[in-house]
């Protein structure tokens, strides 16, 4: 069960990187406009909060800490991360959100390299292997305006071949899991540094298979085809994975990553309940690779102090297969759609000193996006273009003045471009230039023992490619004429220490004009159109206590979400935006290695469109209840030498049985019972 702080050793109040005598010298990887609020006598080795300048504190992540089954996806690490919002669509993709955002205004960046930059203009995240990342950040507001165009709605960075941790020897970690319907998984991973006479290196790779014959049915769902084996009709799924990763530093400074990453599978799209006209797909083919390579200089001193430079090049390479059928029997297929993605990307990121109390970040980020569609036999070609220049500078106005421990401030701003020269015969976008702009401020009072924040926002996104020219298989109707969405949003907070733990409130407030939706025309095509305005506002509170190995916390996002559309008479409620939703952990160890945790997981209420009508419907919230019990063995030493313990454990998801619903006629899977070891 990931926790929102992580074991950080003893009480360091606030790090202020390069503010520090002797930063010069020694150089932290955190970024220069970075806080790490360091909490002590907490032992759950899983998260720990990055505080930005101006900004909510981010959640780490360290992936192998995770209560996951065998070769995860990055839908399940998500589904762990506090103030996250995870859903299934109809395509059978995993959507995530943070304070009333939809999935395309959320980044998403492995090594640097965007991957949210695509036909799309969204990431898949249950097609992302989480046994390539080693460690993940979220950022739940606008951190930085430096992560490129179309960034509204939060950060989700991950680390495959990029860290600045090398191990000292060489490690292989398997995992097997089986679960209650018949599911299993298999994985495993290797790391292997290495040293040469100017630096240190790193090797890692593993792989991972996953099986299962689908999705059980939670308690009241039924089938409108009835199944003999209780489980959603059409979900079965079987995937591969791999990955490969180099890392080397030297001693004068300078590093290098190349990483690599490949998923392939077959599965099933469960059809909506309750309607004459679901959304009936497969797959038999969807597969994606992530190649990215990263080069920095290292902090290195200049004519005007220090400063570093580093850049990412990445090829995104996506293929699916989507067949339609004419039943629920899965026997006549009506429609074909093959997609065919390649995007190129380059980012470029330098910081430099100013002063000695001041720092200069600047970001360059450019995208070539290229998708392929051959629908019913017929190809149509798509491309766009994507640029992206933004600066920001990070102040340390004071240092230790009385009450006040530390003061920051940071200011920045950004230009985008886009333009559509491929469009598959339709009307093009034309030529579109936006700007964004950022500020922030953080104060740190009672000896490092409180942070106070507030920073205010203003962005743009693009138009994606697909929202403006897909055809679905005839379910959608393009809209050339789509604006670009523009995010103004503020937030403040406070984050203190109590006792061993921590406690964080975050008020936000944002407001999205030319807000991007769907709605249901007369003959039943659905059509995305901008509407005037979202408006969500809203508290976010996280809270972690440690007594010992004893630990309990919680988090909880109450928010009001509303959509002004007065063009609209159908539907004027905002899509599967839940106004409450919540978590809370309680985890206790017990002797001779043996620890169980428990998990409350609370979705309040949403609205969604009835795929057959377009009118609201209101899905009722529920809870999920999940267990865990576990025990660590320490195994005999052996010649290989790679192996020194072993864990067991066995799983319980959903153990109440309830009936939650991720969007209309879409629920979410009953309970389900998995076993699993792990040796490493």
């Amino acid at each position: 069960m990931a926790r929102w702080l992580g074991g950080l050793g003893r009480v360091v109040p606030l790090m202020l990187l390069l503010a520090l005598p002797g930063a010069a010298q020694q150089r932290d990887t955190t970024r220069t406009d970075t806080m790490v609020f360091r909490i002590g006598e907490i032992r759950v080795q899983a998260r720990r909060p990055v505080t930005t300048v101006g900004g909510a504190s981010a959640v780490e992540v360290t992936v192998d800490s995770l209560e996951l089954g065998a070769a995860p996806t990055v839908e399940e690490v998500l589904r762990e991360i506090p103030s996250v919002h995870v859903r299934t669509n109809s395509r059978g993709e995993a959507e995530i959100s943070v304070r009333g955002s939809e999935s395309r205004q959320v980044a998403i960046l492995v090594d640097g390299v965007p991957l949210t930059l695509g036909w799309d203009a969204r990431t898949d995240v249950s097609v992302l292997p989480a046994g390539a990342v080693h460690e993940l950040n979220v950022v739940r507001g606008l951190s930085s305006i430096l992560h490129g165009p179309n960034v509204l709605g939060g950060v989700v960075e991950m680390s495959v071949g990029r860290g600045a941790v090398f191990p000292e020897r060489s490690s292989v970690d398997l995992t097997a899991s089986y679960d209650g319907v018949g599911g299993y998984g298999t994985a495993v991973t290797t790391a292997f540094p290495f040293r040469t006479s100017g630096g240190q290196g790193l090797v890692r790779a593993g792989a991972g298979v996953r099986d299962t014959p689908g999705a059980p049915l939670a308690s009241g769902i039924v089938e409108s085809v009835a199944t003999a084996d209780a489980l959603r009709l059409n979900t079965d799924y079987n995937s591969v994975d791999g990955f490969l990763a180099l890392r080397y530093a030297s001693d004068w400074g300078g590093w290098l990553t190349l990483s690599s990453s490949t998923f392939q599978a077959e599965r099933g799209i469960a059809g909506e309940l309750g309607t004459d006209s679901p959304r009936l797909w497969r797959y038999p083919d969807i597969r994606r690779t992530i190649v990215a390579t990263s080069a920095g200089t290292g902090d290195r001193r200049t004519p005007l102090g220090r400063g570093d430079l580093e850049a990412s090049v990445g090829l995104d390479l996506g293929h699916s297969e989507i067949r339609s059928y004419a039943t629920r029997a899965y026997d006549e297929i009506i429609g074909t759609e093959d997609g065919d993605d390649r995007t190129m990307s380059v980012r470029l990121l330098g910081d430099h000193t100013l002063g000695s109390r001041g720092d200069l970040r600047a970001a360059f980020t450019w995208a070539d996006i290229n998708h392929d569609a051959t629908v019913d036999g017929t190809l149509s070609a798509y491309r766009q273009r994507l640029t992206s220049l933004g600066g920001e500078t990070v102040w340390r106005l004071v240092e230790e003045a009385g009450a006040l421990d530390a003061l920051r401030l940071s200011a920045g701003g950004v230009w985008d471009r886009g333009d559509t020269p491929e469009t598959g015969g339709l009307p093009s976008l034309g030529v579109i230039d936006d700007w964004g702009a950022r500020a922030g401020l953080t104060a740190l009072v009672r000896g490092g023992a409180t942070l106070l924040h507030a920073g205010v926002s203003r962005r743009g996104r693009f138009p994606a490619l697909r929202e403006t020219y897909s055809e679905a298989l005839n379910r959608f109707q393009p809209n050339p004429d789509l604006r670009p969405e523009h995010l103004v949003a503020f937030e403040a907070g406070v984050t203190t220490r109590v006792g061993s733990g921590e406690l964080q409130v975050v008020g936000f407030r944002h407001r999205l004009s030319d807000a991007i939706r769907r709605i249901t025309l007369p003959d039943k095509k659905r059509m995305r159109v901008n509407s005037e305005e979202l408006r969500s506002d809203g508290v976010e509170v996280l809270a972690d206590q440690s007594w010992g190995w004893f630990s309990v916390g919680g988090e909880l996002t109450l928010q009001a979400v509303k959509l002004v559309d007065p063009a609209t008479t159908i539907s004027h409620e905002p899509e599967n935006l839940p106004e409450r939703s919540g978590s809370a952990y309680l985890r206790v160890p017990l002797s001779r290695g043996w620890a169980v945790t428990t998990e409350a997981q609370y979705t309040g209420a949403q609205f969604c469109q009835d795929p057959g009508t377009g009118e609201d419907v209101r899905l009722r919230g529920g809870t999920w209840l999940n267990g865990d019990l576990s025990k660590t063995w320490s195994l005999p030493p052996s010649r290989i030498g790679f192996f020194g313990r072993m864990e067991t454990r066995v799983s319980v998801d959903n153990m109440t049985d309830t009936a939650l619903y991720d969007q209309c006629g879409l629920p979410r899977p009953g309970r389900l019972m998995r076993l699993q070891i792990r040796i490493f």
